[in-house]
């Protein structure tokens, strides 16, 4: 019996990776029904992250009600529990920018959310953490999200405040005993797959801070907040971000997530093929099938695609992309 793993990442705009793999099966079994078909859907760490894991892993999604979306509003949202007691938090589900809709504006929009969730995880036996960074509404370097679970920032009166992108240049200093207690040493993840930089002419606000609402003049100011916290986790926490690869993901929560929760920045399609399994389930298999909705010079610098066929290369198994 042929063995024939599907794994692709979403088709944007037209199918997702589920949708995708559903009807990839569909076909092999009309040609080959005796065909053993192993179907993995995969997600980079944006929105879909969350599904993509629980299609392929199991485990229960959690609804978490009344966590804070990007303005501070209640909302429900939710995070994937594995079984092997990995939480996946996507950070769309809380600072998305389809939660925001046409009201953005990344100097006023917080993660605060996001650790909410990731709280949430903490507290009902999470082992281990896997962050997804993608389309966020947010440019707050995390402090948001490290608030919630935690860290204390203080202004130049000594009173203590939740940072957002237009305050992070009023930070005069951080504490993170709290938040270390909270983690309690539990590892984190990051789904990272951009490489950019938290600040300058490639960083979080010039580079991603347009879409999210921002003109030039607050692209400028933004850029001067991430570079004061950069100055400011250098000094208290002594973790430098400014050069930091990855730094600038998702409003410089990259470099937040590294400084705040000692978190390691990954390759997403690295991640989830880990999570999954994947060498396991691919070694006896004829072909593997992946794909996205567009291929060019952005799926070789670590796309799902590129890293499918890296690892299926490695164990011998020919790749057909579509």
């Amino acid at each position: 019996m042929k063995k024939y793993v599907l794994i692709p990442d979403s088709f944007k705009g037209t199918l997702s990776s589920a949708e995708i793999c559903r009807i990839a099966a569909e076909e092999i079994h009309r040609l080959e029904p005796e065909a053993e078909i192993a179907a993995i859907p995969v997600a980079d760490g944006g929105e879909g992250t969350v599904d993509c894991f629980l299609d392929s892993c199991g485990g229960e999604r959690v609804l978490v009600s009344g966590v804070q979306n990007p303005y501070s509003e209640p909302i429900d949202a939710a995070y994937a529990l594995l079984p092997d007691g990995t939480a996946v938090v996507e950070m769309a589900a809380a600072a998305g920018l389809p939660l925001v809709g046409d009201a953005r504006d990344p100097e006023k929009t917080t993660t605060y959310g996001v650790g909410e969730l990731m709280a949430h995880a903490l507290t009902h036996g999470a082992k281990r953490l896997v962050l997804g960074l993608g389309g966020s509404a947010t440019n707050d370097g995390g402090c948001g999200a490290a608030a919630a679970l935690g860290a204390v920032f203080y202004d130049e009166q000594g009173r203590a405040f939740v940072p957002a992108g237009g305050t992070l240049s009023r930070i005069t200093r951080v504490q993170t005993e709290a938040l270390h207690r909270t983690l309690g040493g539990i590892p984190v993840t990051v789904m990272c797959d951009i490489d950019n930089p938290l600040c300058g002419p490639e960083g979080a606000a010039a580079v991603f801070g347009p879409q999210k609402g921002a003109d030039a003049a607050m692209v400028a100011r933004l850029d001067a907040g991430l570079c004061h916290l950069a100055q400011v986790l250098a000094r208290d926490l002594h973790v430098q971000v400014l050069s930091l690869p990855g730094g600038g993901a998702a409003g410089g929560f990259g470099a937040g997530a590294v400084a705040f929760f000692g978190g390691t920045l990954r390759m997403g399609i690295e991640v989830m093929l880990d999570t999954v399994d994947f060498d396991r389930r691919c070694r006896d298999a004829r072909l593997v099938i992946t794909g996205e909705g567009h291929l060019d010079s952005q799926s070789l610098r670590g796309k799902a695609v590129i890293g499918v066929a890296r690892r299926a290369k490695a164990l011998g198994v020919p790749t057909a992309v579509l």
